[in-house]
């Protein structure tokens, strides 16, 4: 659980990464909306995710007892969560593409994950604008 009261204030490095971090995720998400992969694909598998990813990782443990410590895990577990429904919704879909609504519940469920994911990297980049910890 994250302290909802941070010790002491973040490096102003670190809220650029912040802010770096965000806008990979963004540029993932963006490069799924109007390129030719997915939403959620460009997210989960495009390098500006990754990177954002990584970067999360290894800046984490910095960002510990600030305020920031809650967008590190906000981004992280919004990367993890969104490959595990990507993955429960493939798997879901596949033995149902036999007659054809695998299509269907595949680019339903993968439109709905695309919305959530933006909607997470929106709120968590709007808190982090405005310098305040992100709920979990």
């Amino acid at each position: 659980m994250i302290d909802a009261t941070p010790s002491r204030e973040p490096d102003p490095s670190l809220v650029t990464i912040s802010h770096v971090t965000y806008a990979l995720h963004a540029v993932g998400l963006a490069l799924g909306a109007f390129g030719a992969a997915s939403v959620v694909g460009s997210f989960l598998f495009g390098w500006p995710s990754i990177i954002a990813v990584i970067i999360n990782y290894v800046k984490r443990g910095q960002a510990a007892g600030t305020w920031l410590e809650s967008h590190f895990a906000w981004q992280i577990r919004t990367f993890w969560f969104a490959m595990l429904w990507a993955c429960a919704i493939i798997i879901a879909g596949l033995p149902l593409t036999l007659i054809l609504v695998g299509f269907v519940v595949w680019g339903i469920g993968l439109f709905c994950l695309g919305i959530w994911a933006i909607y997470r990297v929106t709120r968590g980049w709007l808190a982090l604008r405005d310098h305040h910890a992100i709920a979990a």
